[in-house]
């Protein structure tokens, strides 16, 4: 019986991360390995190797991210190593052992200015340090395994931990109205569908390397996005459109963040879902837990 294929998942505890971790029950025919910063510092060279020499890996999907883009102006540092500087560690590991790496990046990359949906190919230009510090990570990966495969997603949500639709979904409960910001274009990714789609990837066995763009299909607003959640939930708060300047962040948004999709659908023969449609399964999955 020859011996199942191996997938590591860092940042295990995270949306995604989480995600695989439900896929797994119906992926039994590999074997999982989940990884958060107690159980494996990827910003440590020397535990990477170690890791990876006492384990068998066929696969690395790096999940693991500093994600909080305001706390990042501050956290500079920490936010380099663990978006920059780690995931050049983890791409060269992979290329040493052998492991096929794909790894997780945003929207934020760039800078929002364009009037048509980003290509993986377009010029990037972060307007803030935590897109600096992914759009470090992405070049690390690319110069330490050319056969790394990067993943650009937007705006992600799930039944798992803090994220935009559990936040309006609390104060929608909690307040009679509420404003979001309407100025700000882009489209949701429902952090189950983007792990299916990596698990498709993994399954074809055909990796083919290179930057590609994964979210769910629209062209929305933040101020569109929490209207829908509202109709789904059937509440009685008022959702508010408000712009940029009235909800000041320390960190500079992209006010236009919409990925094509065209080249991972067409390379890997994945279909990507309408926004809505991954939405009303989130909030059902919400309501009934």
């Amino acid at each position: 019986m020859s011996q199942l294929k191996t997938i590591l998942i860092t940042g295990a505890n995270g949306q995604l991360g989480r995600c695989f971790q439900a896929l797994s029950i119906s992926n039994s025919h590999y074997s999982f390995l989940f990884t958060d910063k107690n159980s494996l510092q990827i910003t440590d060279d020397d535990a990477l190797n170690l890791f990876f020499k006492e384990n068998k890996i066929d696969v690395c999907v790096n999940c693991a991210a500093y994600t909080a883009v305001d706390k990042a102006e501050i956290e500079r540092d920490l936010a380099m190593e663990v978006n920059t500087n780690a995931v050049g560690y983890l791409a060269k590991t992979c290329k040493k052992y052998n492991t096929q790496f794909i790894h997780i990046s945003t929207d934020y990359v760039f800078d929002g200015s364009a009037n048509m949906p980003y290509k993986p190919e377009d010029k990037t230009n972060p307007v803030n340090f935590y897109g600096q510090t992914k759009l470090g990570g992405e070049l690390n990966a690319i110069k330490e395994n050319c056969a790394s495969i990067i993943i650009r997603t937007a705006w992600v949500y799930s039944e798992y931990g803090n994220n935009f639709v559990k936040t309006m979904m609390r104060l929608m409960k909690d307040k009679e109205s509420i404003g979001v910001v309407s100025d700000q274009r882009g489209a949701p990714t429902y952090a189950p569908d983007l792990a299916e789609a990596i698990m498709h990837i993994i399954n074809k066995n055909n990796f083919v390397a290179g930057i590609y763009n994964y979210s769910n299909k629209g062209n929305i607003s933040w101020y569109d996005f929490a209207k829908e959640i509202a109709a789904q939930i059937s509440t009685n708060c008022i959702v508010n459109p408000i712009c940029t300047a009235q909800f000041p962040t320390p960190a500079a948004r992209p006010a236009y963040s919409i990925l094509d999709l065209q080249k991972i659908e067409k390379v890997f023969s994945i279909e990507t879902l309408e926004w809505n449609t991954s939405l009303q399964k989130c909030i059902s999955k919400l309501i009934n837990s």
